[in-house]
């Protein structure tokens, strides 16, 4: 029997069938190479990873190459979203070598787990000058057994350039969100809006910090960035514009065909930039995205007794990359009847859009709107919504036909509790009380099942690393916000304070990845890759800590954790998106203190308008709101809800 057949990881025992001799993680693999003197291949990845698929028929199904792993190897499957700290530590250094970052990962480690090659996809022969597999296999045993002793040095030296070294503080001021916007607007597509080229990711720390931004300024060219960026996102393939949801990122400059996987994580960070965007814009296209998202994840990423599952996969087979999502014209005309035809086609189908597995079939784009499709075909413009409304009833109900792509349910702390903050925001603006008390459940979820005294699983027999913690907590405070129970706000700073004890860099500030060395190495990362950094989403709990208990510790640690990583901030920009939404917190967050309750109209007042950067703290209920300002002033109190929306919305 397989060893991987009994794993929990879907991807692990997905491989179970496959020939080759596959070994989890564990330190029986290194012992085993160890003992037969033969070198180590980690192939790193995850289920929903369209390429570790394609890798895995052509090379893993190979038997000819699964002799020649079994032969000369020791072969290691690893889950890149059940060990993210053992798939960052090789990433980066396959990252060092010059070959790319990315999954699958290929990487050859010593029987000491020093890495000495690697890369991502291979192909099995050698194709347009790029090595195959085989070729890579045959030089590897080659290298390995000639140079043993230089292997390993290399492997070493490899290792020890991940070590954090000790670095000064940097300065922060205000100034810094002046340059970070100009930064980010000198990157901004002016045409398709985003960020940069391809591939293009949505960078949802980035689009958060601009808000902030237009928030204070109303600089109607920063606001009409935000909106295009937007309304191109999702009118484009990157969201599923029958399921709702988006997909990972575009392969393209315009959003038009996207890496079919939809991820938690994305679908959970997007689904906060459209919430704030409906509240600072109130453009109901905004919000019927956000509640398209939320649909999507309740139908598709969701138990129904609580829980966010991870991602769904890009693919049903690999020789289909996002087949369950793309049409053919005849498909459309075969479901819709002639005038539906009619117009959804115009809507929906356009030849920039076509797949690059199947030309014969589009990625649906809104690539016409109801009022242009009016003109162009005389139809009254209210039925030609009515007919796009029903013409994508009849489309999802036929694609609910076809195979599913595989959905991975396994359980991830931090995926949870970042899901659960974004459902709890989403009550927070819409008013849903389901979507609030399914979040509530969820949180109560995580709490029997992963949470062990004031400690973390990240899953079921694995450690928590940051990401767990920290947004935990913010789940945690989340909740508090909410219903005003202490016990959740109890729980928040319980489990912050084991993360401080944990994971905080006392020499130079900021949180490492995890509490213990993995690979002889402990990470301090804070880059939006490209949801945001849990060490700067940690800097907006301890300031949201700090505002409702008081405790100046907590603002010096913030502080201090701003100052550890201000430097390289303002060199990578939009890849430090979250690290700004954080220094601006650090200048501008408010506390609320809110004596009434929680499902008062003075509250759910408080509760939803966009000041999203503020500690909201509870207190006997007078029917009054205790506003006080980032220089801890505090103003009159507020009784009457039309003076605190008007106060709100001009708080500075």
């Amino acid at each position: 029997m397989s060893r991987l057949s009994k794993e929990r990881s879907p991807y692990l025992s997905h491989a179970a069938s496959q020939k080759i001799d596959w070994y989890p993680w564990s330190e029986q693999a290194f012992d085993e190479a160890k003992k037969q003197n033969k070198p180590v291949f980690l192939s790193s990845g995850a289920v929903w990873c369209h390429w570790c698929h394609v890798m895995a028929k052509e090379c893993f199904e190979n038997e000819e190459i699964a002799g020649m792993l079994n032969e000369n190897f020791i072969s290691i499957k690893l889950d890149r979203d059940e060990r993210p700290d053992i798939d960052k530590r090789y990433q980066r250094t396959v990252a060092a070598m010059g070959q790319g970052s990315g999954w699958p990962l290929s990487v050859f480690l010593t029987p000491q787990k020093k890495p000495f090659f690697g890369g991502t996809y291979f192909p099995p022969e050698d194709h347009v000058g790029r090595p195959g597999f085989k070729t890579v296999l045959k030089s590897v045993v080659e290298f390995y057994r000639s140079r043993g002793e230089e292997v390993s040095q290399y492997g070493e030296r490899l290792l020890e350039s991940l070590r954090s070294k000790p670095s000064m503080q940097g300065e922060i001021s205000v100034s810094l969100l002046d340059e970070a916007e100009k930064t980010m607007m000198d990157h901004f597509d002016g045409l398709n809006g985003g960020f940069g080229s391809a591939p293009k990711f949505p960078m949802p720390g980035a689009l958060e910090f601009m808000m902030l931004r237009y928030f204070l300024s109303r600089d109607e060219v920063l606001g009409g960035a935000i909106r295009k960026t937007f309304e191109r996102m999702a009118k484009g393939g990157l969201q599923d514009q029958l399921g709702g949801g988006f997909h990972r990122y575009s392969v393209d400059d315009s959003w038009t065909v996207p890496h079919f996987e939809k991820m938690a994580d994305d679908n959970a960070w997007l689904l906060r930039n459209y919430i704030f965007g409906y509240s600072l814009f109130g453009d109901p296209y905004f919000r019927s995205v956000a509640e398209g998202t939320i649909g999507f994840v309740r139908e598709v990423l969701s138990n129904p007794d609580g829980g966010f599952y991870a991602s769904q996969d890009a693919d049903v087979t690999v020789d289909d990359e996002g087949g369950y999502f793309i049409w053919g014209e005849e498909e459309f005309k075969r479901t819709l009847n002639d005038e539906e035809f009619r117009v959804l086609s115009l809507h929906l189908l356009h030849e920039r859009a076509a797949s690059h597995h199947d030309l014969t079939k589009r990625v649906l784009l809104a690539a016409m709107e109801p009022e242009d499709i009016a003109k162009k075909t005389g139809i009254e413009p209210g039925r030609v919504k009515k007919l796009i409304s029903e013409g994508k009833g009849k489309l999802l109900r036929e694609r609910d036909l076809r195979p599913r792509p595989f959905v991975d349910k396994t359980f991830y702390t931090s995926l949870n509790g970042m899901m659960i903050s974004s459902f709890i925001l989403a009550y927070r603006c819409f008013g849903d009380r389901a979507v609030k008390e399914f979040a509530l459940k969820s949180l109560s979820l995580l709490l029997d099942k992963y949470c062990v005294g004031d400690g973390l699983l990240h899953t079921d027999g694995v450690s928590a690393v940051l990401d767990d913690y920290v947004y935990t907590v913010e789940a945690l405070l989340s909740a508090y916000e909410v219903t005003g129970d202490d016990f959740y706000f109890g729980r928040a700073v319980r489990i912050m304070e084991s993360c401080l004890d944990g994971f905080w860099d006392a020499v130079s500030g900021g949180f490492f990845d995890t509490r213990e060395e993995v690979l002889g190495v402990r990470l301090k990362s804070f880059e939006d890759i490209p949801h945001p950094s849990p060490n700067t989403l940690a800097v907006v709990q301890l300031l949201k800590l700090h505002h409702v208990t008081g405790k100046e510790s907590y603002f010096d640690l913030a502080e201090k954790a701003l100052g550890a990583f201000s430097r390289e901030a303002r060199e990578i920009g939009v890849h430090a998106g979250y690290y700004f939404c954080g220094l601006y917190s650090y200048y501008h967050m408010f506390k609320l203190t809110i004596e009434a309750s929680p499902l008062s109209e003075l509250a759910r007042t408080a509760l939803s308008s966009f000041l999203p950067h503020k500690g909201l703290v509870y207190g006997e209920d007078k029917s009054l709101v205790i506003p006080c300002l980032p220089s801890g002033v505090c103003l009159e109190p507020v009784s009457s809800v039309n003076n605190l929306r008007e106060f709100l919305a001009h708080p500075y």
